[in-house]
């Protein structure tokens, strides 16, 4: 008798496709296994992946799509050894997904959306979901095929209850949350016009900003990446055509004010990823003079306190019409020095996560999507915020 109960916990398990494991939701990969047959692959040609919790009761016909982040490669040589990690392959991606923040489905924990359909996007191209390219010099063969992934995956998607959706949010952190911007229109356009659709950046708003040195390291970067991935083509088409550099419409500023479908921009004034890799970067402090301060702000000088004061008055510049214009936007734009705060339960929601004006992220966003109240939120600049998780780690 004991061993039938055993049996049948596992079977309930295997068919809810998740495990709960001291108190965590994990939940099983699912392979897009008709991707092929558009040519959609990871880095290394394996097949693209997502992890999919079903929604119940009042949100099982609403949908939250998480792309996940985590860079980016912008040289063959960087592809290729990208194509051996999680993040080129999904023959080396983890089966089982923690799904916490924005993704968990406790109502304690995620009071708006712990009952709709969950999905967690795996990230496995390198080039935010909006490549479409192929390297093969008869030895190595890499597939920049982003945009195709995401087609994949919206198709797979759609019979399994996202063409049914009644309300839809498109979600996505760091590298995700640069995809959430790039792929929110094309969202909009592959669900029913009675879907009520928006879409959310954690972390995506990427600055084309010039370094400490003057240098714009991430244009640069972005250059290479949109050229080697063959992305142009899929950015904003208004953007393409009024910009001398078509290639800059990578960046959010210069195509924010095109997009059309409701939109949320949840981001930090001292982003650190952006600290560490564009306002700061290796080449642009080769003599160390700012290794304390990245390692812990209480360690900046006051001049290093002021070009970081800097950026985030350029990041309120470029985020200005937003805030003025934008009558379906939301926004939170506090004063910590992190990087991505939707993921983690303890910046979206619990007791002591961050607050603008005694608003969560999660009661923010939720008061956006919903309509309950203008959700425009920007905080003091640092160091007025008592509520802030700084990362004092250098981030990768």
């Amino acid at each position: 008798m004991e061993l039938a109960v055993a049996m049948l916990l596992i079977l309930l398990n295997l068919a809810s496709w998740c495990v709960l494991s001291e108190g965590r939701l994990l939940v099983d990969m699912t392979l897009v296994s008709d991707a092929s047959s558009i040519g959609a692959f990871c880095l290394d040609g394996s097949l693209p992946a997502y992890h999919l919790h079903r929604g119940f009761g009042a949100g099982a016909s609403n949908w939250l799509l998480q792309f996940e982040g985590g860079g980016w490669c912008n040289d063959i040589q960087s592809c290729l050894d990208r194509a051996k990690t999680k993040h080129g392959s999904s023959l080396y991606m983890n089966k089982l997904e923690d799904f916490n923040g924005i993704l968990s489905n406790d109502a304690s924990l995620n009071p708006d959306f712990y009952n709709w359909n969950r999905v967690k996007l795996r990230y496995c191209d390198g080039g935010s979901f909006s490549g479409d390219a192929k390297f093969d010099n008869g030895t190595s063969v890499l597939y920049f095929r982003g945009q195709k992934i995401w087609e994949a995956m919206i198709l797979d998607l759609l019979p399994k209850g996202l063409g049914n959706a009644d309300k839809a949010l498109l979600s996505g952190c760091s590298a995700g949350g640069l995809s959430s911007f790039l792929q929110c229109e094309n969202f909009y356009r592959a669900l029913p016009t009675n879907t009520s659709v928006k879409c959310l950046s954690d972390a995506g708003f990427f600055l084309d900003e010039r370094d400490i040195t003057l240098n714009y390291t991430m244009r640069t970067f972005f250059e290479n990446l949109v050229s080697l991935q063959g992305i142009e083509k899929n950015l904003d088409k208004n953007c393409t055509s009024f910009l001398d550099n078509p290639k800059l419409c990578m960046f959010p500023q210069y195509f924010l004010n095109y997009m059309t479908t409701p939109f949320f921009i949840l981001n930090t004034a001292y982003d650190v990823y952006q600290f560490h890799h564009a306002l700061v970067p290796p080449s642009a402090d080769m003599n160390g003079d700012w290794k304390r301060c990245k390692l812990s702000i209480a360690s900046c000088t006051p001049q290093q306190l002021d070009i970081l004061q800097g950026f985030r008055g350029d990041m309120l510049a470029a985020l200005s019409s937003f805030l003025k214009d934008s009558t379906s936007g939301g926004m939170f734009i506090n004063s910590c020095f992190a990087h991505c705060q939707s993921e983690t339960q303890e910046t979206w929601f619990a007791l002591g996560s961050p607050s603008i004006q005694d608003k969560t992220i999660a009661g923010a966003v939720g008061d956006w999507y919903f309509s309950r109240n203008i959700s425009k939120l920007i905080d003091c600049a640092y160091p007025c915020d008592a509520s802030c998780h700084n990362i004092i780690a250098q981030v990768s």
